[in-house]
């Protein structure tokens, strides 16, 4: 007798960012669409053009609640675009703006978040510049969906990448991590129920970005925003694709009072916490001063920090220095524990 094979579905936790993210894109995505440019999986694809390399990306955002402490769905979509072109080594040129609306929605709503699009897009000095805008049935989008597409232009002297990680290298993050993630969870499971001075992190970064081409030039190796997954997720990719052992101490990443009992509230290890206006910035061991410095000098960079560094070791490991004095391996989250927070 066979045994009938269990039709496998979808399930939220592809959408987190972590293992099964991965195994999503690789086994049902990828193969049908596959070419060069696609392959290197990065925020922003990297397109050769006659007036230098354009960086191209794009993202939706479903978030719930549409509003919550620290921002909204319309400064998260501004900010996650333009995000994901400045650790490209990008300068945004343009935003485009696709609404899908369901029916019901509150005008006020609408507006608040529009005006919060405009905001975000005044203080990252970039413009929506097309979009669209679909009405859906009751029930069919829980409020407000949004995509946003950005293009930019990457200056010659800017060359990021796994590829340009040596041993030696530190390992520097903007600010305090977690604080997005915890802030939405809070707001959806408790909403007024509970007083918090947490807020989300969410702002656009590209402006900090730019402060640390300045101080380190060429000294750059890497960047990326520890969105979905975390820091967790981008620490173990970066070890795993650069093929080298990176250590983080975990007494030098920041974290909130408010953030780490907020996690510890809800048995959430503030690695894996998604953030949403924070930048990992790997850099030469001779030019990691200059960047925190310049990190220091920003309004969104005051408690920037150096958290790890890689070594010679090539075991592709992300190796975690506890408080206590033990060592445990940091690895990439499998699913979502946070659903819904961008």
């Amino acid at each position: 007798m066979t045994m009938a094979t269990a039709t496998k579905r979808i399930l939220l936790a592809h959408g987190g960012g972590g293992q099964l993210t991965d195994e999503l894109v690789a086994d049902l995505i990828r193969p049908d669409l596959d070419n060069p440019v696609l392959a290197a999986l990065d925020d922003s694809c990297i397109l050769p053009t006659g007036i230098g390399r354009v960086a191209f990306t794009t993202d939706s955002y479903v978030v719930q609640p549409l509003e919550f402490p620290g921002g909204d769905i319309g400064r998260l979509a501004v900010s996650g675009t333009v995000n994901d072109l400045a650790v490209s080594g990008a300068t945004p040129l343009g935003l485009s703006l696709a609404l899908i609306i369901e029916e019901g929605l509150e005008e006020s709503t609408l507006k608040r978040i529009i005006a919060s699009v405009a905001a975000t897009c005044h203080e990252a000095g970039v413009n929506i510049v097309t979009g669209d805008t679909k009405v859906v049935a009751r029930g069919q989008a829980d409020g407000l969906y949004i995509n946003t597409s950005g293009v930019g232009i990457i200056s010659p002297d800017r060359q990021l990448g796994y590829d340009r990680v040596a041993p030696g290298d530190t390992v520097i993050i903007s600010g305090s991590i977690a604080d997005h993630g915890l802030a939405v969870m809070l707001q959806r499971e408790q909403g007024e129920s509970i007083k918090s001075a947490l807020h989300s992190d969410v702002a656009p970064l590209n402006s900090l970005i730019d402060a640390v081409f300045q101080a380190a030039g060429d000294g750059v190796a890497f960047m990326r925003d520890p969105t979905r997954g975390g820091l967790a997720g981008v620490a173990s990719d970066l070890a795993e694709n650069s093929g080298l052992h990176l250590t983080l101490d975990e007494s030098c990443i920041p974290v909130r009072p408010e953030t780490l009992y907020a996690a510890e509230m809800l048995g959430l290890d503030p690695l894996d916490v998604a953030n949403e206006g924070k930048v990992v910035i790997v850099v030469r061991p001779d030019k990691a001063d200059r960047v925190i410095k310049a990190l220091h000098g920003h309004t969104l960079g005051s408690r920037a920090a150096i958290i790890g560094e890689l070594t010679g070791e090539r075991d592709g490991l992300c190796e975690l220095i506890t408080d206590v004095g033990g060592r445990r391996i940091v690895q990439k989250p499998y699913g979502e524990e946070l659903p819904r927070i961008c």
